[in-house]
């Protein structure tokens, strides 16, 4: 913690410090005004002609329904599933491989057991049927 002395005849040093923070302010304020600006221009410049069909909800391929605890096709969970299993693995794939040297041993048995996991997952999706759609 830096704690500021004020003497007779000693400048502040407190202006000094908010200079080093200046280009993050301007960048900042750079970024709020272009999202401010874009905003603006796309509900200016816009065709904003809404519709019956452009209001309507989509969601999972059909259309809304009234009662909630209506039955749809399991497929729309296991493909969803799938999605998690292929975007679990890039996710956390590529930093593996590039900290492989420093983490040893430990880390790659650790990805194994995970891709192992996923792999059960994804054996269990083929399984069902998810890869094979009507």
């Amino acid at each position: 913690m830096q704690t500021v002395v004020f003497l007779v005849g000693v400048e502040n040093p407190v202006p000094e410090l908010l200079h080093e923070y200046l280009p993050i302010a301007v960048f900042f304020a750079i970024a709020v005004g272009l999202a401010i600006a874009m905003v603006s221009a796309s509900l200016l410049l816009g065709n904003q002609r809404p519709d019956d069909e452009k209001m309507t909800a989509y969601e999972c391929g059909f259309d809304a329904f009234d009662d909630s605890r209506r039955q749809f096709d399991v497929r729309f969970y296991l493909v969803a599933i799938l999605f998690i299993i292929f975007d679990l693995e890039v996710a956390f794939l590529f930093p593996w491989a590039v900290s492989l040297g420093g983490i040893g041993v430990f880390g790659f048995w650790s990805m194994m057991l995970f891709l192992a996991v996923l792999t059960v997952g994804f054996i269990y999706e083929w399984k069902k049927g998810a890869l094979e759609w009507e």
